[in-house]
């Protein structure tokens, strides 16, 4: 099975996966592959633009392979704000897409005490292209862990 986990950054997307993948399950989540590519030290979520652009093709390629095991393995899929063409291709391989969101309030909480700054921008842009998609109903909220 091919689950698409979506959410807003420091949403608890990563926690969401952890408490359910075996260890046999794939993971596909880009800030793991930018560490597992990246020097010794390396911070774990501001990652340098090109070992961005290298993680990128990284996952890319995990995609393509993974999705072909899919009914061997589940695969877990990080994809915080996917396009309406993503999701058409995830609905084509019969995806689960799920929405880990623990509220704006709690989110903006987590970016401030272990993000970067320039996050809190791409957690209002997600909460605005949520919004939108939603078309003005409730959205779905995933309770994650307190932080």
């Amino acid at each position: 099975m091919l689950y698409v986990i979506t959410g807003p950054p420091a949403g608890g997307k990563s926690s969401w996966i952890t408490a359910r993948a075996r260890a046999t399950d794939i993971v596909i989540d880009l800030d793991r592959l930018a560490l597992a590519l990246a020097g010794p030290g390396a911070p774990s979520w501001q990652h340098d633009p090109t070992l961005l652009k290298v993680a990128h093709r990284a996952r890319f390629a995990a995609i393509d392979e993974a999705v072909k095991h899919r009914d061997q393995v589940d695969v877990y899929l990080i994809h915080t704000m996917p396009s309406p063409k993503a999701v058409a291709r995830y609905k084509r391989l019969d995806a689960e897409i799920i929405t880990v969101d623990p509220g704006q309030d709690i989110v903006m909480q987590r970016v401030r005490d272990m993000r970067d700054p320039a996050m809190t921008a791409v957690a209002t842009r997600w909460y605005r292209q949520h919004a939108r998609r939603q078309h003005g109903q409730p959205a779905g909220r995933q309770a994650s862990r307190s932080w």
